[in-house]
C-alpha cells in the first residue's frame, strides 16, 4: 500500500563515508557520564559524506561506531546497506570490540548476507539489502562498520537525523555534503543548528555536526524527535533518475516529472472499456458512476506491492492491471483513473505521506511521500478514493492519510492542496447497553455500539476475522468480570459510509460487589478510563492523541427485584482545551440510565501542556470509578 519514494533517501538511507582515521578508542569508561545517563546505546562517531558530481551521479560513504550498553539496544547492533540497480554498494567493513575497546572480531566479506527486499504483501521489488547481524550477549559492547554507495541517479541526498532512536546519546555525528557550484540544492535544518561552508576547487562544502547530545527518554503520546533533535534534509534543484530529467524547485514542478511517468500506461482493453459502459449504462450522475466503478474496482483488483523501475514510482500501466487484477497504490490509483476517464470523469492522481507529517508548503521534495490515492474533482463535491482497499467506503481515505497536504499530479504539475479532514464528531463511538441485573450480582448484558471514521477503521480488522477470534479478543478487551458471550456479530450497515456496527450479548456472574445488605454498582460499564498517563518532569517533546474522537454511551441497569437505588453520584461535567467529559445517572422507572460522553480535540501541544493534559485525564479516571448504591426495599 505504500509508495516508496525514497531512492535516496529512505531505501538508501544509511550510506556514507570512507574513513582513513586510524582505529578510535573505543573504551567504554571513555564515554562522558552525561552520555550514559538513561542511554541504552551511544553513538561514540558516526560520518557521513555525501559527493556529488552531476544530477545523475553522487558517491556516498559512511562509517559509525555504536557502543551497546544493554539489551534494550539490541536492535541497533546490525548493519544494513540497501541498494538496487540505480545503486551500487562496495567496501562493506565491521569490526567488534569489548568494553574496554578491544578487537573482539573483524568479519569477512562473507559475514555479510546479500538479500532481497520483497516483504509481505510486495510481489516484484528491485531493492536488496546487504546486512550484517553483530552477535554479542556480553554488555557493553562496540560495533564499528562502514561502506561505500555509488549513485547512477538520484531524487534527494540522504537525510542526516543523528538521534535516530530514544534513549541514544550521540558523542560526535558529522555530515559534509559537497557539490559542484553549477548544482543548486536546497536544505532545511533543525533550529539552532550551525552550518559551515566553504569553497575548495570550484566545490561548495557543507557541514553539520552534533557532539555530546544525550539521550531523550521516551515520552507517552510524543509526536517525535525533530523538534528537539539535530538533522539536515536535502535536495537537489534539478536531477536526472533513470534518463527521466526533472525540477523539484516548486511543488508544480516535482508534479509535471511523476505526471509524465504516467502518460505511457493509460490505455485499457476493449473488453474492459465494454465493462466499464455496460455499468454504468443506469447511472444519471457521475456521482453514481464514481460508486460503481470504485465498487467494481474492490470486487475486481487486489493489492500487492511492486518496486520495479524507476525506483519505483512509475505505475504498472491500466492495461496490466487490468490483465493480472493486482497492483500496488500507484497503479491501482492509476487504473481507476483510467477507468473513470472512460466514463468521461476526469480524476489525478494524489501523493502524500500516509501517517507521516503533513507535506511543507515551501519545500519540495520526494522524501515526504510514501503512497498514492486519487482525487476525483465534481465541482464543491470532491471525492477522494483509497484504491488499495477492498472494503474503504467511497470518500473515506483513512485517519493516516487524512487533514494533511497532498500533491496533485496533473496535467498543469503539482498542486498542493488538503486532503480532507474528520472531525471529532466524525470519528465516533455510540453505544447503548442494557443490563438486567439480579439480587444475586449477576446480569444480562446486551450492547449495540455503531463506530464511525477513524474508530470504523479501527474495528475493521474485527468484522473480517473469524467468530472464534472475535471472542477471544473481546474475551481481552471488554474487562467484564466472569462473562460468557452469546453472541457477536460485526456487520457494515451501509456500505456507503465507513460504519461498523458491533452487537454483542453476554451474561456475567459478577456484576456487583456486596457490602452487608446493599449492592455496589460501577456505573461505566465498558469505557473506563483505566490508567493515567505518568508524570514526566521537564518534558522536552510535543504531543497529540492520535485522532479527535467523540465517545457516547447510554447505559439502562435494570434494578434487581427487591432493591432500590440508595445513593447517586452527582453530575459531572469536565472541560479543558483538550477535550470534554459528561457523565451523568437518573432514575427512571425501576431502572437506572447511565450516560457518559467524552470528546477529545486533535491538536498538537507544546510541552509545557502535559501536566494539564495528566490532570484532566485524572480527573476523568476518578469519574469512571463512580459507584451507584443499592439496598433492599423494606
Amino acid at each position: 500500500m505504500k509508495l516508496n519514494l525514497y531512492p535516496l533517501i529512505g531505501l538508501l538511507s544509511l550510506t556514507l563515508l570512507s574513513s582513513t582515521q586510524a582505529q578510535e578508542n573505543y573504551d567504554v569508561a571513555k564515554i562522558p557520564a552525561e552520555l550514559l545517563k538513561n542511554s541504552t546505546a551511544v553513538v561514540r562517531h558516526e560520518q557521513m559524506n555525501v559527493v556529488v558530481k552531476s544530477v545523475s551521479s553522487a558517491t556516498e560513504t559512511y562509517k559509525t561506531a555504536v557502543t551497546i550498553l544493554s539489551k534494550n539496544a539490541d536492535g541497533l547492533s546490525q548493519m544494513s546497506a540497501y541498494y538496487d540497480k540505480f545503486t551500487n554498494v562496495y567496501n562493506l567493513k565491521a569490526t567488534m570490540y569489548d568494553a574496554k575497546g578491544l578487537k573482539i572480531k573483524t568479519y569477512k566479506s562473507s559475514d555479510f548476507k546479500d538479500r532481497s527486499m520483497v516483504s509481505s504483501g510486495t510481489l516484484f521489488d528491485d531493492n536488496r539489502i546487504k546486512e550484517l547481524e553483530f552477535l554479542n550477549s556480553n554488555y557493553p559492547y562496540t560495533i564499528e562498520y562502514s561502506y561505500e554507495r555509488d549513485y547512477n541517479g538520484y531524487l534527494g541526498f540522504p537525510y542526516w537525523v543523528p538521534v535516530r532512536y530514544y534513549d541514544t546519546a550521540i558523542e560526535k555525528s558529522v555530515f559534509i555534503l559537497q557539490l559542484p557550484k553549477t548544482i543548486s540544492f536546497k536544505s532545511l535544518k533543525s533550529k539552532g543548528l550551525k552550518t559551515d561552508s566553504s569553497v575548495v576547487n570550484n566545490n561548495l562544502i557543507y557541514n553539520w555536526s552534533c557532539t555530546n547530545f544525550p539521550s531523550v527518554e521516551h515520552e507517552q503520546m510524543s509526536i517525535g524527535l525533530s523538534e528537539v533533535t539535530p538533522w539536515v534534509k536535502a535536495s537537489p534543484v534539478k536531477f536526472e533518475y533513470d534518463h527521466f530529467a526533472g525540477n523539484m524547485e516548486s511543488w508544480k514542478n516535482l508534479g509535471t516529472w511523476l505526471y509524465q511517468l504516467t502518460t505511457d500506461g493509460q490505455t485499457i482493453p476493449e473488453n474492459t472499456k465494454g465493462i466499464v459502459k455496460g455499468l454504468i449504462a443506469g447511472a444519471k450522475t457521475d456521482k453514481e458512476k464514481i460508486a460503481i466503478l470504485y465498487q467494481y474496482l474492490q470486487s475486481n483488483t487486489r493489492y500487492v506491492g511492486v518496486q520495479l523501475g524507476i525506483g519505483g514510482l512509475r505505475p504498472i500501466a491500466a492495461e496490466k492491471v487490468a490483465s493480472v487484477n493486482y497492483g500496488d497504490c500507484k497503479a491501482l490509483s492509476n487504473y481507476m483513473m483510467v477507468l473513470l476517464k472512460e466514463a468521461g470523469i476526469k480524476s489525478d492522481i494524489v501523493i502524500l505521506g500516509s501517517g507521516m507529517p503533513s507535506m511543507l508548503p515551501d519545500y519540495a521534495s520526494f522524501g515526504q511521500s510514501n503512497h498514492a490515492i486519487l482525487c476525483v474533482p465534481l465541482g464543491k463535491d470532491t471525492t477522494w478514493l483509497e484504491c488499495t482497499s477492498q472494503y474503504k467506503p467511497m470518500g473515506y481515505i483513512g485517519n493516516d492519510n487524512s487533514g494533511r497536504n497532498v500533491l496533485l499530479i496533473t496535467e498543469g504539475g503539482g498542486k498542493l492542496v488538503k486532503s480532507p479532514v474528520y472531525k471529532p464528531q466524525d470519528n465516533f463511538q455510540n453505544r447503548t447497553t442494557s443490563v438486567a441485573l439480579t439480587p444475586e450480582g449477576s446480569a444480562a448484558i446486551r450492547i449495540t455500539t455503531l463506530y464511525g471514521a477513524s474508530q470504523y477503521e479501527d474495528n475493521l480488522g474485527m468484522m473480517l476475522i473469524e467468530p472464534t477470534d472475535q471472542r477471544k479478543r473481546l474475551m481481552n478487551s471488554l474487562g467484564i468480570p466472569n462473562m460468557d458471550i452469546s453472541s457477536a456479530s460485526y456487520t457494515q450497515p451501509d456500505k456507503t459510509k465507513p460504519l461498523i456496527e458491533e452487537k454483542i450479548e453476554l451474561k456475567s456472574t459478577q456484576m456487583m460487589s456486596q457490602g452487608g445488605e446493599k449492592l455496589f454498582l460501577t456505573l461505566n460499564l465498558l469505557n473506563r478510563r483505566e490508567s493515567v498517563p505518568r508524570k514526566i518532569e521537564n518534558r522536552k517533546t510535543s504531543f497529540a492523541v492520535p485522532y479527535g474522537y467523540e465517545d457516547t454511551d447510554q447505559i439502562t441497569y435494570t434494578l434487581p427485584q427487591g432493591y432500590k437505588a440508595e445513593y447517586l453520584p452527582k453530575d459531572i461535567i469536565l472541560e479543558s482545551e483538550f477535550g470534554k467529559y459528561t457523565a451523568k445517572v437518573v432514575i427512571k422507572d425501576n431502572a437506572l440510565v447511565y450516560t457518559r460522553s467524552q470528546m477529545m480535540n486533535s491538536k498538537q501541544y507544546p510541552p509545557e501542556k502535559y501536566q494539564d493534559l495528566v490532570d484532566f485525564y485524572k480527573k476523568i479516571y476518578l469519574a469512571d470509578k463512580q459507584k451507584a448504591i443499592l439496598a433492599k426495599v423494606n
